[in-house]
């Protein structure tokens, strides 16, 4: 089979390996579809994400559909849950799988991840997807959990006011939730034009760009307005800033962004003179049933999210497009 491995920073190789067999627990899916994400980036372009280095080739890929190919689930077409919890430890028996002290993790350490055409992974963390949800939009759930999971930190009132600072995917996808969750002001703060447009076409009341002049890098002044909530899934301490300045005194900051590195920092008089309170986005809890009834509902739009598609045997291309930030989201077709 055809299998995507990075060996070093910018070094992913397209190889062929024997086809893998299911151990215990475990079911084989035929990949069809993988999503680029920003921190599939880190590892490409940094060869680290965070304090998690490099030690061996690696499939990275945590974005992921596919149609099971063996067992009495043959032939089921599955969203792929990219995160293994131990189930035993104190923060799993408390609910918080995320959060498990012994995760494993698709792409990510020593776990191989999904850009490969055909993987073992426990069969309980295999979503059906229903006719309606596309392969692609299979593997925009993982981002829409991420999104998702980033809303509940939130804990945003009901018709309160909102900042998204920061419109890659998942920013558009938070955006959408917080359309459908009811709020009555929802402000997008990004410097790419496009995403911007994006961000305008599925449900921002106000659109600006963080840089308005090329003389000087002042963003924009939410003295008048200080939203309830704001999230910042940028990853860079500019975007911690905007999202701090434009929530209201007492409001709540969700910070999703990784930044890349491994340290976030902000002004503490900005923080501790609003008396914020900050919430951190560990990936996502347990949340793919209602991002599957989500998408299969159409409360949200994942297809239109994909700008390009590609196949494995083009993958350091497709990094490479993902890289330029000129589209949306880059999938991979195994």
């Amino acid at each position: 089979m055809q299998i995507a491995r990075l060996h070093g920073i910018t070094d992913l190789r397209v190889a062929h390996e024997p086809e893998p067999e299911a151990g215990a627990g475990e079911t084989l899916v035929r990949v069809t579809a993988v999503g680029i994400c920003g921190s599939d980036l880190h590892w490409y372009e940094d060869g680290a994400i965070g304090d998690a280095k490099l030690e061996r080739p690696l499939v990275p890929g945590h974005e992921g559909a596919g149609v099971i190919t063996s067992g009495p689930r043959r032939g089921e077409r599955v969203a792929i849950d990219p995160a293994i919890p131990c189930e035993t430890c104190r923060t799993c028996r408390e609910g918080r799988q995320n959060l498990c002290y012994n995760i494993r993790f698709s792409g990510h350490g020593v776990t191989d991840g999904m850009l490969r055409e055909v993987m073992p992974w426990p069969s309980h963390r295999l979503h059906p997807l229903p006719d309606t949800v596309s392969d692609v939009a299979g593997a925009m759930l993982e981002p829409l959990g991420v999104a998702l999971w980033s809303l509940d930190l939130g804990r945003v009132p009901f018709g309160g006011t909102v900042a998204v600072v920061g419109c890659g995917p998942v920013g558009l996808l938070l955006i959408q939730l917080l359309r459908a969750a009811g709020v009555s002001h929802l402000i997008a703060v990004e410097p790419l034009m496009h995403r911007r447009e994006a961000a305008a076409k599925w449900g921002a009341d106000e659109v600006l760009d963080p840089y308005p002049s090329a003389e000087t890098a002042t963003g924009p002044d939410f003295s008048a307005c200080g939203v309830d909530v704001a999230f910042e899934m940028v990853g860079n301490d500019d975007g911690v800033r905007i999202a701090m300045e434009a929530v209201r005194p007492g409001g709540r900051v969700v910070l999703g962004g990784i930044p890349g590195s491994d340290k976030t920092t902000f002004r503490a008089s900005l923080a501790r003179g609003k008396e914020l309170e900050i919430a951190m986005v560990r990936r996502m809890g347990e949340v793919y049933p209602r991002t599957i009834d989500l998408a299969a509902r159409g409360v949200v739009a994942l297809d239109p999210l994909v700008t390009s598609q590609m196949p494995l045997a083009e993958s350091a291309a497709a990094f490479t497009a993902a890289q330029r930030r000129t589209g949306l989201k880059v999938v991979i077709t195994p």
